[in-house]
């Protein structure tokens, strides 16, 4: 009865430490958020259920969203990650930036890099103008399958094309591939140190005009230091930084809304 009681009261403080102690501690901690909720949970979790995280995501999308309204999705996703496990998407609280910011654009053309489980793709799709186009590149086919059936359970897959492959391969072909002369907004959240080669790449093949709109995301956590340096003092853009959180904690992050001048 002793030993029951023990094994019981072990079990109770690691599910405790589990649920609320570490994720409390770490949510103000950059770096002990991203280890804890983007590498330890998320292998012991993939061990324990014999499945991905973003599969898990997407059994929650299924279960809890409302098929044909983006919002139930973003909204089904939103209390996945803040309630049952942590997941690298833009979140709520920034995914409000990005919903004004393509609200004022109102862009006709949208590229997005990185899609990963598409929870930014169906925010974005869901506020574009009639006959707007988005394309949106992933590098790992894997985020890519998941991507496509939550797009489509949003009811926005008319709006959205994805593509799977490495933006660096991506950019050059746009315009011959899919017919675009420019974008009117570029969403980047890829691999952070992609942010500014492609921005560099998508200026050399004139895919931005003047008056697009650059918005980077995480440019504070993880960060990309080389980025903010050049569009915040190259003379072809004019920047600003909204302040904000690392996607459901209480880490400082932010997007970089930056403004091509020609």
């Amino acid at each position: 009865m002793c030993l029951r009681s023990l094994c019981c009261g072990g079990a109770a403080l690691l599910y405790a430490l589990y649920r609320w102690v570490i994720p409390t501690t770490v949510q103000y901690h950059a770096g002990l958020a991203l280890l804890w909720h983007d590498v330890i949970v998320e292998r012991m979790l993939d061990t324990l259920t014999q499945s991905t995280r973003p599969q898990r995501l997407l059994g929650a999308v299924q279960k809890n969203a409302t098929r044909g309204h983006p919002r139930s999705v973003i909204q089904a996703i939103d209390h996945f990650c803040r309630n049952k496990e942590w997941a690298m998407n833009v979140g709520d609280e920034k995914g409000c930036i990005l919903d004004s910011v393509v609200s004022e654009v109102s862009p006709a053309t949208v590229l997005e890099l990185g899609t990963y489980c598409g929870y930014s793709t169906v925010r974005i799709a869901s506020r574009l103008p009639p006959h707007a186009k988005l394309i949106t590149l992933e590098f790992n086919p894997e985020f890519a399958v998941i991507a496509r059936q939550v797009i489509a359970w949003a009811g926005v897959e008319d709006k959205v094309q994805l593509v799977e492959g490495a933006s660096g391969d991506w950019i050059p072909r746009m315009k011959e591939q899919f017919g675009v002369k420019t974008f009117d907004l570029v969403f980047l959240d890829h691999w952070k140190d992609r942010y500014l080669p492609d921005t560099k790449l998508m200026e050399e093949c004139g895919l931005l005009r003047k008056g697009s709109i650059l918005l980077a995301d995480n440019v504070i956590c993880p960060g990309t230091p080389d980025y903010l340096e050049y569009v915040r003092n190259s003379p072809r853009y004019e920047s600003q930084y909204f302040k904000s959180h690392l996607e459901y904690t209480k880490v400082e992050d932010g997007l970089e809304k930056s403004v091509f001048l020609g």
